[in-house]
C-alpha cells in the first residue's frame, strides 16, 4: 500500500512540475508554445488557461493528500 501511494506521488510531482512550466507567466511560459499565447480580444484568460489553472489545481489537491495518506501509513506502520 505504501509501495503504491510512493509511486502515485512521483507521478503526481512530475504532472505538477510539467503543469506548472506549462502556465504562461509575466514574460510567456511553456504554454506559448503549445498555443496558449493566443487570448482572445474579450479580455481574461483563456479556456485553454482556465482549464490547464483547473487541471493544476486539483492535481495538487491529490499531490497533497497521498502526502497525508502516506505520513499516516508511515505513522501506523511504527
Amino acid at each position: 500500500m505504501i509501495l503504491g501511494f510512493s509511486i502515485a506521488l512521483i507521478v503526481f510531482s512530475l504532472l505538477l512540475m510539467l503543469l506548472v512550466l506549462m502556465h504562461k507567466g509575466k514574460g510567456g511560459g511553456l504554454s506559448d508554445m503549445f498555443g496558449g499565447g493566443m487570448q482572445s480580444s474579450v479580455g481574461g484568460s483563456s479556456v485553454a488557461e482556465r482549464n490547464l489553472d483547473r487541471i493544476t489545481v486539483v492535481l495538487g489537491l491529490c499531490w497533497f493528500a497521498c502526502i497525508v495518506v502516506l505520513g499516516l501509513l508511515m505513522k501506523l506502520k511504527n
